[in-house]
């Protein structure tokens, strides 16, 4: 099996599975007991919140823990919202993730008028556009992504945060896509909160933190028990947070490693350029300049990626589509559409994204097998 779908998720890596595995077992006190038992998970969760915070460069008491990177970007949301009462006006962009989209969506109908900031063909934000619509004074929150699912392509997180800081709006910023990937100093940069996700950086699923600024205005979205200093109640999963911590560890050294890097950034333009080569009517969608080292959206114009993906699962290859299934109708993904891509090459959008266990063989294999199997597919395609 090729898998190559690791913006989807990741395979757990072999130190974050043993990492875990006493917390599974034997290890199952409760962080909130006195007794020993609890207190060794304690330990275990304080230790796994300090990782955290040496990967993403902030103060250990910045982070919080949650069930997932939906739930962080909930939490940022509806946090600074219940926080900001009198304030009625979002700002988001065209191209966020569904874990930003859909509660947005929903927050119209309790009367908050959401801007959603266009993109150009490349992918990039309209940063005089955003600007413009700092300067209402009704604004209350901005949340953009760091890096985009689909395409890799990167956000000037740094630009788009001195914009809101200047207009004193509170910038929250989904990097699920670019925690382990890129670089992150939060405590350089002009971001309120930032959403991660384990399972993108080969951590359990299941598992993710939301890291709030000190002084940001917020409020819990989960209230329960005192647990995360009286910020998400509930008692903590402590496997599950043993394994995120050990996972940030482990991300955290490799993107420090230029070698680390340059492996899989060399990996994807390999997979990029061999594709290119050896099928017709292909092309890339989204900045190649500037995005995340793993990812490569592909259109093969003509074709429907879903029976793209159908004939690689076949032949053992996973990957996805830059397309989604709605109201029984293809329809190319709303990244796409943002992006003024063609109907033509939107509906055959295929996303690859490498991960460290992405060999050279994978990818000369993927190069080997897709002409024909795309030839195949575009010699059923009606004529005339």
């Amino acid at each position: 099996m090729i898998y190559l779908d690791n913006n989807a998720t990741t395979q757990i890596h072999p130190e974050v599975l043993a990492a875990m595995q006493p917390w599974l077992g034997e290890k199952y006190g409760n962080p909130s007991s006195m007794h020993r038992l609890g207190q060794e998970s304690r330990q275990a969760v304080e230790q796994a919140r300090y990782e955290v915070a040496a990967m993403l460069g902030c103060h250990i008491s910045e982070v919080i823990f949650t069930s997932g990177g939906t739930e962080a970007d909930n939490t940022a949301i509806l946090g600074t919202l219940a926080a900001r009462p009198d304030k009625k006006t979002i700002i988001t962009s065209t191209v966020e993730h569904s874990a930003v989209r859909e509660p947005l969506l929903a927050l119209v109908a309790s009367g908050y008028h959401i801007i959603e900031i266009p993109v150009n063909g490349r992918g990039h934000l309209d940063m005089a556009s955003l600007e413009d619509h700092l300067a209402n004074p009704d604004v209350a929150l901005l949340s953009v992504m760091w890096a985009n699912n689909e395409t890799g392509v990167i956000f000037d997180i740094k630009a788009i945060g001195a914009l809101a800081a200047g207009h004193r709006v509170p910038f929250h910023t989904d990097a699920v896509q670019a925690a382990g990937k890129v670089p992150i100093a939060l405590a350089s940069l002009p971001v309120d909160m930032l959403s991660v996700s384990a399972h993108k950086f080969h951590g359990p699923k299941g598992i993710g933190a939301l890291l709030v600024k000190r002084r940001t205005p917020w409020q819990p979205l989960l209230r329960g028990g005192p647990q995360e200093r009286d910020r998400r109640g509930g008692t903590e999963n402590v496997p599950a947070i043993v394994g995120l911590g050990a996972a940030a560890r482990r991300a955290a050294k490799d993107i420090s490693s230029p070698e680390y890097t340059v492996r899989i950034a060399t990996l994807r333009d390999r997979l990029e350029k061999g594709i290119l080569a050896a099928v017709p009517d292909t092309s890339v969608n989204g900045d190649p300049q500037h995005r995340v080292v793993n990812t490569t959206n592909i259109s093969f114009t003509g074709l429907e990626a879903q029976a793209i993906l159908l004939l690689l699962s076949q032949h053992e290859i996973c990957v996805s589509a830059g397309a989604a299934c709605s109201s029984g109708s293809l329809e190319p993904s709303h990244v796409l559409r943002a992006m003024r891509i063609a109907e033509t090459q939107a509906h055959g959008a295929v996303r690859f994204s490498l991960s460290a266990f992405t060999t050279t063989e994978d990818v000369d294999e993927v190069i080997n097998r897709l002409p024909s199997l795309i030839s195949r597919l575009r010699s059923m395609l009606p004529t005339g």
